[in-house]
């Protein structure tokens, strides 16, 4: 190895440790479930983005099996070859009628998603208004497309329209574009796109929502867009297939001349081979439970709730949270740190979440209930919680 590679990673690895902020990943031996195996240690599971626990479902994993008979474990080849199957036309029609659009383009993933359309429509001419906490594929999405960047206070509509209307009157860009999560993955507040709406119409901006957090979560499992029934409003639906959708994928969702864009211009759409058939075929079953039923959506937000108010009365700081994601906000990194390792020892699995996925000083455990847990394993969690939380002095 380079000798001055070798000294750069060993000075900074040495650092993110001394300053807590070094993440050590436990691979899971097993399905990822409410309960996990760690380590041979069987744990409640509060770490996972398996919101609706499709992961695990029964009758996904056998239409994924039956159509890996039928059409093998890949696709061969990258869409516009030869690699779009029947499959991915049925499930691109299936996530337009989901996300209530004309046309619907799937990807590999979420963060792909970002990358491919934010790129393929704005350039160096172009400036987009960003929210300061988005997601970090949004960040990397703007700075592939060589837009220029302005970044907007967390939800702050006044700061957001002082900086539309100075980017417009400027005259130095041929398109805005205003990014926001729907839900923020580490605090899980809704973005207030009711008010992005009336700004976007009042300066001409492009609205582009990525809903990875919302869809299935909000708007009765339909999304955040849905949630404020803003879908004629919205230009980019953007959604992943890998959280309450359960499987592996993203997806951008709007007028049909955009979807035909992407298709033609969305590097990873042209150059990376499509979503394997076992995946797109469980994929598309999932969203139709979605649409056909509620049920796994109520049953999040009731153990989603539950979780809540168990730990706010506690004492827990949970933060600002209006979705079942639900923060416990430490501060220090190191106590962060040592706070989910002892969770890990009495039987709980929630991770850390420091510096730089979230500012530094704002240290949380990140807790995320499914409708796959019951009451029982919840009240085993909320009493490891109190008895880790009292030895370590985050409450009282």
């Amino acid at each position: 190895m380079s000798k001055v590679l070798n000294a750069f990673l060993d000075e900074n690895l040495q650092a993110l440790h001394e300053q807590g902020l070094y993440n050590e990943i436990d691979p899971v031996e097993g399905a990822n479930g409410p309960i996990i195996k760690v380590r041979g240690k069987n744990l409640v599971n509060l770490s996972s983005n398996n919101y609706l626990g499709l992961a695990t479902n029964e009758d996904l994993k056998r239409i994924a099996k039956e159509t890996i008979a039928q059409y093998g474990v890949g696709a061969g080849a990258v869409r516009t070859i030869n690699g779009t199957l029947d499959l991915h036309v049925k499930l691109e029609e299936k996530l337009a009628e989901f996300k209530g659009t004309e046309a619907a383009i799937s990807y590999q993933s979420g963060f792909n998603c970002n990358m491919a359309a934010i790129s393929a429509v704005m350039d160096k001419n172009d400036a987009i208004l960003s929210d300061q906490l988005n997601h970090a594929s949004i960040i990397d999405g703007c700075r592939l497309s060589k837009a220029k960047i302005i970044a907007y206070n967390h939800s702050d509509m006044e700061d957001l329209r002082a900086k539309a209307k100075a980017a417009k009157e400027s005259g130095l860009y041929n398109k805005i574009m205003v990014i926001t999560d729907g839900v923020f993955s580490m605090d899980g507040d809704i973005a207030k796109l009711p008010e992005i709406v009336e700004i976007a119409k009042e300066f001409d901006l492009i609205t582009y929502v990525d809903d990875a957090h919302g869809s299935g979560v909000t708007g009765k499992g339909k999304g955040t867009v849905k949630h404020f029934g803003l879908e004629k409003e919205i230009d980019f639906q953007i959604g992943t297939l890998s959280k309450a959708i359960g499987v592996v994928g993203g997806y951008v969702a709007g007028k049909k001349n955009l979807i035909d864009w992407l298709k033609v211009r969305s590097r990873p759409f042209l150059f990376s081979t499509a979503l394997p058939p076992g995946d797109v075929a469980a994929i598309t079953a999932a969203v139709q439970m979605l649409i056909d039923s509620t049920e796994l959506h109520d049953k999040l937000w009731d153990n989603g709730d539950y979780l809540k108010a168990g730990l706010k009365k506690l004492g827990f700081n949970i933060g600002e949270s209006e979705t079942p994601i639900t923060p416990c906000i430490i501060g220090d990194e190191k106590l962060t740190q040592e706070f989910s390792k002892r969770l890990f020892e009495e039987g709980v699995y929630a991770k850390s979440i420091v510096f730089p996925t979230v500012p530094k000083g704002t240290g949380r455990v990140r807790n995320m209930p499914t409708a796959a847990h019951t009451k029982e394993m919840l009240d085993d969690a909320l009493a490891i919680y109190e008895k880790v939380g009292r030895e370590l002095g985050v409450i009282q």
